[in-house]
């Protein structure tokens, strides 16, 4: 199969950039210093403005399920429960969760950002999978849904089994609107069609792994119920242990995609770091540090 370079052409202003970072390979309960990180924006070296380490700050998550009707074949829904069960059993106090769900080109708030559990869990017993899958309208009301969040880490996960065939907006569109959100998006992708899309060709299951990676998130791949718990355990355990980075934005001049790179200093042990990978809107205003 011939692919083709997935370029994305429109641009967001922003007045603050906020880089959700992810230092794998760090000791437990070790917190890196602000001086260890160093930000590179264009190539070229940015301040770090604000920078939160705090291991315990709330979280403001976002859970978005596909209720469309190949979510009815076996194992599906339940492995979909599962997940989200997992994300309200572990809920610490101050943690807020919104539950979405899209099918037949109509995306529901279901329950709006909340710190209780049980209007989410009353959702949840609702859903009966039907309909078609809008699912870039979906991914393109994320930014909307978790503007509120009054978390200092957010973050969206999105459930799924396959292939959009019901959605108004490109998947490049949907994407530009949650970079310009400044929101990880984690997907959890249920087997399914992993069909292709039509001229430029592009498979599925690419575009919503490129829709993670771009965004600061993750891709996995979800087989049975004690997976989905596993996947829920992990990325909670990955945003609880991120590093924020923000600098700001002059406002002014050319707005375009400029490309992030975070790096840590002075350390000999091996790591990786993970954040996203770039943002959209004006250049940095800030000098070097």
């Amino acid at each position: 199969m011939e692919t083709a370079e997935y370029t994305f052409g429109e641009v967001y202003s922003v007045e603050m950039v906020m880089v959700p970072v992810a230092v794998r390979g760090e000791r437990a309960g070790e917190r890196l210093p602000r001086d260890r990180f160093r930000l590179r924006v264009d190539g070229k070296p940015v301040k770090i403005e604000s920078f939160e380490n705090d291991s315990g700050a709330p979280l403001s998550l976002v859970f978005m399920q596909d209720l469309s009707g190949s979510m009815a074949e076996p194992g599906k829904m339940a492995s979909s429960r599962e997940a989200f069960d997992c994300f309200l059993d572990t809920a610490r106090d101050g943690d807020e969760i919104a539950l979405a769900t899209f099918a037949s080109g109509q995306t529901e708030i279901d329950v709006p950002l909340s710190r209780d559990a049980t209007p989410l869990r009353e959702a949840m017993a609702l859903w009966d999978p039907y309909g078609t899958t809008g699912l870039y309208d979906a991914v393109a009301m994320l930014p909307e849904i978790s503007m509120d969040g009054a978390g200092a880490k957010r973050a969206a996960v999105l459930v799924t089994d396959g292939a959009d065939n019901a959605s108004a907006i490109a998947p490049e569109a949907a994407q530009k609107l949650v970079q310009a959100a400044d929101l990880p998006v984690f997907v959890l992708a249920l087997p399914g069609r992993d069909e292709e899309t039509p001229e430029p060709t592009y498979r599925y299951g690419d575009l919503l792994r490129q829709l993670a990676e771009a965004t600061g998130g993750r891709y996995y791949e979800l087989g049975d119920t004690a997976e989905a718990r596993r996947t829920c355990a992990a990325i909670l355990g990955e945003l609880r242990h991120q590093y924020v980075l923000g600098f700001t934005v002059s406002g002014t001049g050319a707005a375009k995609y400029h490309p992030i790179r975070v790096e840590l200093t002075k350390g000999k042990k091996r790591v990786s770091v993970i954040h996203r990978r770039g943002y959209r809107g004006t250049a940095p205003s800030s000098e070097p540090s």
